[in-house]
């Protein structure tokens, strides 16, 4: 049996863009239909689980596609030309598996962050590389440390290798890296996992306070640091590059600034033999031929990922005015996405997510109180912010 806090109820609100499944047996004139299939003890405890409902879902059952894509933390503004270019080029080419060493893109990787070859692996994007770590770390009784609420994905992943996700609360609509160091020594977590930019609400720690945290990091456990969204964050937020370390290890996306979200493609920088340890279980024709191509051009494209950067920041300011403008007040983000605070309670937030969907604008939601009294909006285009001002406008009429 797994333990309870691995078996918990995966609830999340259907409207804030994922669905309800409950842990248990199933009833009874369900099971006697159900072959017999030879699963793991870890796949017979786990409930079904969606870590996040896509929007074509939601569009599948509408009858009707979103006018307004404001839910996934997409990068609407896209990947650079040179990219589309890349990809275009390579698409020719995907007869081809891609490079299962990926070398030219960890090559050029090294160069940007000044570190060896050897201290970068690609994989496909943030969550395939949770996938990778919880092979590497994760086996029935192991622990890993995280927030409750927190990017549902990386507990989804240890789970599905018979890890205990034990979680202590945010702080401020903030993670508590105090608490987190805290559980993690009392639990003896394999693994502490920190999102800094924060998925869902955008919040942050600056590098100082991260340093410090990695030094008292406890003996035994690791670091996984996400930074997906730090191409968005002020300058000092992430701390220095220590691939000597072995408490911690960095999670990077082609997927948010740099707009290639479909493409599937991350990497992780760390320490050498860490690194290494992924060969040993990494799928390693993961990263498709074009992927690796339109990467390597995206990377040499700091110009226009300067561009997009500034784009984000003025869509922000248009988000958290027009929440200004209705009485809402929004966190500061170093994200691509504003989480406002609706200043009720869930139930009220919900109707507000489910009010957009049904004027074809899509949003989510944390999941966790206290912070699921807000929405969550990605950064859009001029003309996606108004349909989303257009329609926040109605729904709140409708509501009050």
């Amino acid at each position: 049996m797994l333990p309870v806090k691995t078996k918990q109820v995966f609830d999340r609100q259907r409207a804030g863009g994922s669905l309800s499944f409950e842990s248990g047996p199933a009833p009874s004139n369900i099971r006697c239909l159900m072959p017999d299939y030879p699963f793991n003890s870890t796949a017979r405890e786990l409930p079904a689980t969606v870590p996040f409902v896509g929007p074509e879902t939601q569009e599948r059952a509408r009858g009707e596609v979103f006018a307004a894509r404001l839910g996934a933390n997409e990068n609407m503004f896209g990947p650079s030309p040179r990219a589309i270019e890349a990809m275009e080029q390579a698409a020719s080419e995907v007869w081809m598996y891609g490079d299962p060493a990926n070398h030219d893109l960890r090559e050029a990787l090294a160069r940007h962050h000044n570190v060896a070859p050897e201290n970068i692996m690609v994989g496909e994007g943030i969550d395939g590389m949770f996938g990778t770590m919880a092979l590497l770390f994760m086996e029935p009784g192991a622990c890993v440390a995280t927030s409750a609420g927190g990017y549902p994905t990386f507990n989804y992943q240890m789970a599905a290798r018979g890890g205990t996700i034990e979680t202590t609360p945010f702080v401020d609509d903030k993670e508590d890296l105090g608490g987190l160091l805290d559980l993690a020594a009392r639990t003896k977590a394999r693994l502490i996992y920190l999102a800094n930019p924060d998925n869902p609400m955008g919040t942050w720690w600056d590098g100082t306070a991260v340093a410090e945290m990695i030094d008292n990091v406890p003996e035994g456990s690791l670091l996984c640091l996400d930074e997906a969204y730090i191409d968005f964050a002020p300058p000092d937020m992430a701390p220095a590059l220590d691939v000597s370390s072995s408490k911690i290890i960095r999670f990077r996306t082609f997927s948010k600034a740099y707009g290639m979200a479909g493409a599937r493609i991350g990497y992780v920088i760390g320490e050498a033999s860490l690194i290494q340890a992924f060969d040993k279980v990494r799928n390693h024709f993961g990263v498709n031929r074009i992927a690796q191509a339109g990467a390597l051009a995206a990377l040499k494209d700091q110009e226009f990922l300067g561009g997009v950067v500034k784009k984000v920041a003025a869509a922000r300011t248009r988000i958290a005015e027009i929440g200004t403008a209705h009485g809402f007040s929004s966190l500061p983000s170093a994200t691509n996405f504003v989480t406002m605070d609706c200043g009720r309670d869930a139930a009220f937030s919900t109707a507000i997510v489910q009010g957009l969907a049904n004027k074809g604008v899509f949003i989510r939601k944390p999941f966790m109180a206290p912070q699921d009294r807000c929405i969550r909006i990605s950064a859009g285009m001029p003309k996606d912010l108004d349909l989303f001002e257009g329609a926040l406008t109605e729904t709140l009429a409708e509501l009050n």
